[in-house]
């Protein structure tokens, strides 16, 4: 096992907000190392395709100019910025240093700055035939179109809230995708409520209204108020069955539509992908949009003062607001590190924080445009599965709730919920919002994540 040497900044992320960071801090002469388990750097959202391909008519211009921003920004400091991809983060070994694994074995990563630009995960509502294959969730459907520059299905609906749904429906259209329906669930006059809030990216709402305008010009039917009720098939997704929601989210059921389909994309919102954070002892909170987060001062660094937390991991706001948050984090330990004057920290923080004040406007109406609502948890039915690695039917967690479990760690306790692979990736929003729906909302806990993260291969194993 190999150790690193620790004179650069440690940035776990290279999405928007870890290369945000790397290229700010090597603007004042700090170098840094970024870490990320994929093959290139720009997460999720700007990685881009994974082999070469000549054209990308699939994918919007603005999404294209924001690729190619991400790769200048890198481009133009990379003599400061060493990269490691294909390398994940397992979690922290001793004093201020993480142990990571790659195709060459495992090593050590000494710190004595971290950054945390973990991003987010999706948020996995369960109904019945929801692991059929041929179900995924909107992220995945993304990034097998953007990355991988396959087509998931060939007949698809796509099912959930949120300004992706509009995004994705456009982009598998463009793809030759047969795009037979999006079902938004919350109702139109919502999202009008919120037309101030939206102005403050006019951009991005313009940008949404082209949106719409191609999904009608193509008879691609977009449904207000509408949502999943259940999917059907054998060995393979077949159909699934769509119906109005009421104001709380509940499916009127009398009023389902079969829908043939071969594929579905199903977008109800992420979750802070905070494992990591975690098991270096930072505090968190509950946020019933993005999870737990952790508790960061106004320059996302955390209590224990030798970690920043930027990006979707520490809220969802979007990838400009994480681009803003990797400068501010930079900008605050080349101030810690002697870089520049509390003048220059200042000045230059002004500028990003009001950048970044008018994104949140933007995203909290979305936000409560997209306030999800108790009536999901009605989609699964007693025999449902609610945890994949462990098979726990929704029945189970009933079970336990009437027996007097009162917190998260009991009901994993008794009945094994977030105790597979995924360590509650898959299932713990699920059962948090269970908790809470059935009245415990005080001291309900968090399923805890184990090192090491991910599993060690026994070839790596000496």
């Amino acid at each position: 096992m190999t150790s690193q040497t620790h004179d650069k900044v440690v940035i776990v992320g290279g999405g928007p907000a870890g290369t945000a960071a790397a290229a700010e801090l090597a603007r004042h002469g700090l170098k840094s190392v970024i870490i990320d388990e994929a093959p290139k750097l720009g997460g999720v959202i700007y990685r881009g395709p994974l082999r070469k391909t000549d054209s990308l008519p699939h994918l919007d211009d603005n999404l294209k100019r924001a690729m190619t921003a991400l790769q200048t920004r890198y481009q133009a400091h990379r003599e400061s910025i060493e990269v490691k991809t294909q390398t994940r983060v397992l979690g922290p070994e001793g004093s201020n240093q993480l142990l990571l694994s790659d195709d060459s074995g495992l090593s050590r990563q000494p710190y004595a700055h971290l950054i945390l630009a973990t991003g987010c995960h999706e948020r996995s509502i369960p109904f019945p035939g929801w692991q059929l294959p041929g179900v995924m969730l909107l992220g995945g459907v993304q990034l097998q179109l953007k990355s991988s520059l396959v087509r998931p299905g060939q007949r698809m609906a796509l099912v959930g809230t949120g300004p992706l749904l509009p995004l994705v429906a456009c982009q598998l259209h463009k793809a030759g995708v047969d795009v037979v329906g999006v079902y938004e669930a919350s109702p139109f006059a919502k999202l009008a409520k919120e037309a101030v809030a939206l102005l403050n990216k006019p951009k991005l709402t313009l940008s949404g209204m082209s949106m719409m305008s191609y999904l009608k010009k193509h008879k691609i039917p977009f449904k207000y108020g509408w949502g999943i009720v259940s999917a059907q098939g054998e060995d393979q997704l077949s159909s699934i069955h769509v119906a109005p929601y009421d104001s709380q989210w509940r499916p009127q059921r009398d009023l389902a539509e079969q829908v043939a389909v071969d594929a579905i994309g199903v977008g109800y919102g992420f979750v802070a992908r905070t494992q990591l954070a975690m098991l270096l002892g930072l505090e968190h909170t509950y946020s019933k949009v993005s999870g737990y987060v952790p508790a960061l001062d106004e320059w996302h660094q955390s209590q224990n003062h030798s970690a920043f937390v930027v990006g979707d991991s520490n809220g969802l706001l979007g990838a400009d607001a994480a681009i803003c948050e990797g400068q501010l984090a930079a900008l605050r330990l080349a101030w810690q590190c002697g870089k520049i004057t509390e003048s220059e920290l200042l000045s230059r923080a002004s500028k990003v924080n009001n950048k970044l004040a008018r994104i949140k406007k933007f995203r909290f109406g979305f936000d409560r445009f997209s306030d999800r609502q108790p009536g999901l948890l009605s989609l699964a039915q007693p025999q449902t599965v609610v945890c994949r690695c462990e098979q726990v039917r929704k029945e189970q967690l009933d079970e336990a709730i009437a027996q007097g479990v009162k917190d998260i760690t009991s009901l994993k306790m008794r009945t094994r919920i977030g105790m597979g692979d995924c360590q509650g990736k898959t299932c713990s929003s699920y059962a948090l919002d269970y908790l809470h729906q059935a009245g415990l909302t005080e001291n309900i806990g968090v399923i805890k994540p184990r090192f090491p993260l991910d599993p060690i291969p026994f070839t790596l194993m000496e």
